[in-house]
């Protein structure tokens, strides 16, 4: 109780803040990708977004960019998660992952979440130590992942799982890994083009019982692969601002966020969407518009705070509501399709062209770019 208290105490003042910060960027927003925008066959590349004209803080309160209580006001969240796993895979290593994961929690009052108490437990993609080679670029996705699920889940344990490459066969493992080791949710924020090849990847994701979710991309209409994986929840996008009706806040789909009818992936039996035969993406959907990101701190190659947008922000946010839930079982991303009435339904915006259809436009019920919607609560999951 302590802990939402400091939180609600501190939401009025972090969403002026924040939105103050990003209403006047609305035109001028500039990002750069965390990874290679284009990876190679067989490889994917990170979904995070670090915005270059927001520039890093000093460590305080007044950061830039959505806070824990912004995130938790949004979506309606409350206390939960004792217990539950919440599980991050992401490619090479972040040496500094722990002492940054502690600067972030310390900064919004949230409690320690350490090796050392038990809460946050690093391995790599086979459960050793021996961690990759540190890279930069993952770094940030790493830092990116484990405050977003330290935001939305404070008592949630975190295990960072470290593949040695970002080939899709090293991510899968790592995926089983975190599977392995006790994981209820796993996060996966990247992504690569479609191809012929996918569905020999699919093994890695179809953990009945467990949530897998995965970012949609943020080039804009168009399948990424894992989100296209029909064992998956696939998360999309929006733009997230303060103000408007009884919910204080106000949604619309992001341009960015990925979306469409899979070429390959077999539709699940839980999707009734008419327009495409195949798997569609999205699920579900959370905030991702860099102009309406989030604070996170590194301290890996940067000077510390900064603001990040993609559906990198979007995967871990569902993950850890999953984990929230504490009610997953099945194939996770079914649940959503069977409680709509548990989400904010977002019913404006496009990520492209699409001849006016739902796989690009948001509308009333589902479409591509946002799934069924945003939490609203933890009911849809």
């Amino acid at each position: 109780m302590k802990l939402l208290s400091l939180l609600a105490a501190a939401a009025m003042a972090a969403t002026a803040l924040a939105t103050a910060g990003v209403a006047s960027a609305q035109t001028t927003v500039t990002t750069v990708h965390s990874c290679a925008a284009t990876p190679a066959p067989g490889y994917a590349a990170c979904t995070a977004l670090r915005r270059t004209d927001a520039g890093a803080r000093s460590f305080g309160p007044a950061v830039s960019g959505l806070t824990p209580a912004n995130l938790q006001s949004a979506y309606k969240l409350s206390a939960g998660g004792a217990g539950k796993t919440v599980a991050i895979v992401d490619a090479q290593d972040d040496p500094n992952a722990e002492k940054d994961l502690a600067t972030y929690r310390s900064n919004f009052g949230l409690p320690a979440c350490t090796t050392a108490n038990g809460c946050f437990k690093k391995v790599n993609q086979t459960g050793g130590t021996s961690y990759p080679t540190g890279d930069t670029g993952w770094s940030e996705e790493i830092s990116l992942d484990l405050d977003m699920v330290s935001a939305v889940c404070p008592s949630c344990h975190i295990l960072l799982v470290e593949a040695t490459s970002a080939s899709y066969a090293n991510l899968g493992t790592a995926v089983n890994e975190a599977v392995k080791l006790g994981a209820t949710a796993v996060s996966n924020s990247y992504g690569g083009g479609e191809s012929s090849a996918e569905t020999s990847y699919d093994t890695y994701y179809n953990h009945p019982g467990v949530a897998i979710t995965v970012s949609s991309g943020d080039s804009g209409y168009g399948v990424e692969y894992p989100a296209a994986s029909r064992y998956v929840t696939a998360v999309g996008g929006t733009h997230l601002t303060a103000g408007g009706g009884t919910r204080g806040w106000t949604e619309t789909a992001w341009s960015g966020a990925g979306s469409g009818c899979s070429a390959y992936e077999p539709k699940p039996t839980w999707q009734k969407d008419t327009s495409c035969s195949r798997r569609t993406v999205a699920d579900v959907s959370a905030v991702a518009d860099p102009a309406t990101g989030v604070a996170v701190y590194d301290s890996y190659g940067e000077s510390g705070w900064l603001v990040f947008g993609g559906t990198s922000v979007a995967s871990p946010i569902v993950a850890s509501v999953y984990a929230l839930s504490g009610n997953v079982s099945g194939v996770p991303a079914s649940l959503a399709y069977s409680h709509t009435g548990s989400l904010f339904d977002v019913t404006s915006g496009s990520n492209g062209s699409c001849g006016g259809t739902y796989l690009c436009t948001a509308k009333a019920g589902y479409d591509g770019p946002t799934g069924l919607g945003t939490p609203n609560g933890t009911g849809a999951f």
